[in-house]
């Protein structure tokens, strides 16, 4: 086994230990298992209103729910990728570089023929195989649960589109694994470690949002992305300027095109190209950061 594969080794080993992303992970496979049953209630309730009114001859048109594809019970799950499943990459990443200055490894890895980039670049492989072997696990049970819903098993071009979706969601959350190894190796305490990137977290996925389009927050919460702003006036100018830096609302909107939402419109191109440019920059900086950094101590 050479370095490189040790060191991934070692760090899919470690984070699988630690207890906070035990805890995130458990919350978060458990949400998506419930979000196939949790929009079948939803669509219970509303047909149930449907046929009340249907029966009382108050409406003659078709329920709308008919013409829904089962694509549509995996909507939940794009919410709780960016809500939970960016947490877990921020933690997973925080914790995976004050490991190492806790225990003071660093000082002993660092002494031998490594580079500080091939180490955090090995490091960084291990975390981002960890997110990948926990979207494909989701990604199966979503296949299941809503099969379970549907009452059939999902079409190939179906179960296609909901993988699409969770390769997607790998590359939304690879650039807050890396920002969080980022606050880790440049926070003087660990609780600035996991504040620092969660203030960040929580200005890409609700503040920009709001500054681009004036949106109401709770529409914020919904898996679809807010519609755009009006083409005139304050708001015309901020989207412009935010809009490509609201992760949140590009991962949405994609993963609307990807799960074939009627409300949906526009190309992924876009939002694909920055998804990518985030991941890229981040996991630059990462590999950028020098020696001296990682060898200082915490003040706590």
């Amino acid at each position: 086994m050479n370095r490189r594969t040790a060191v991934i080794h070692q760090e899919l080993l470690c984070t699988a230990r630690e207890r906070l992303p035990q805890l995130l992970l458990a919350v978060f496979v458990g949400m998506i298992a419930a979000s196939a049953f949790i929009g079948s209630s939803a669509r219970a309730s509303v047909t149930g209103v449907y046929r009340e009114v249907l029966s009382q001859g108050l409406t003659t048109a078709p329920n709308p729910f008919d013409a829904f594809s089962p694509l549509y019970y995996a909507r939940n799950s794009v919410i709780y990728i960016v809500l939970i499943g960016a947490l877990l990459a921020i933690v997973i990443g925080v914790r995976s570089t004050l490991r190492d200055r806790q225990a003071r490894t660093l000082d002993l890895i660092l002494s031998r023929d490594v580079s500080p980039s091939s180490y955090l670049g090995a490091k960084l492989t291990g975390l981002v195989l960890f997110v990948l072997l926990l979207l494909a696990a989701a990604a199966v049970i979503n296949i299941g649960c809503i099969s379970a819903v549907a009452g059939h098993v999902l079409s190939l071009s179906e179960g296609a589109r909901i993988a699409g979706l969770y390769a997607l969601a790998w590359l939304f959350m690879l650039p807050f694994v890396a920002l969080g190894m980022l606050a880790g190796l440049y926070s003087s305490t660990t609780t600035s470690a996991l504040l620092i990137p969660i203030v960040l977290w929580s200005v890409m996925i609700f503040i920009l949002p709001l500054l681009g389009t004036a949106a109401h927050p709770v529409s914020l919460l919904n898996p679809v992305a807010s519609p755009p702003a009006a083409q005139t006036g304050f708001f015309a100018f901020t989207s412009s300027v935010v809009d490509p830096l609201a992760v949140g609302e590009q991962f949405k909107h994609v993963s609307s095109l990807i799960l074939s939402d009627p409300q949906a419109t526009g190309s992924m191109t876009g939002g694909i190209l920055t998804l990518t440019a985030f991941a890229v920059a981040a996991c630059v900086a990462v590999a950028l950061t020098r020696r001296t950094r990682m060898r200082s101590e915490l003040h706590d």
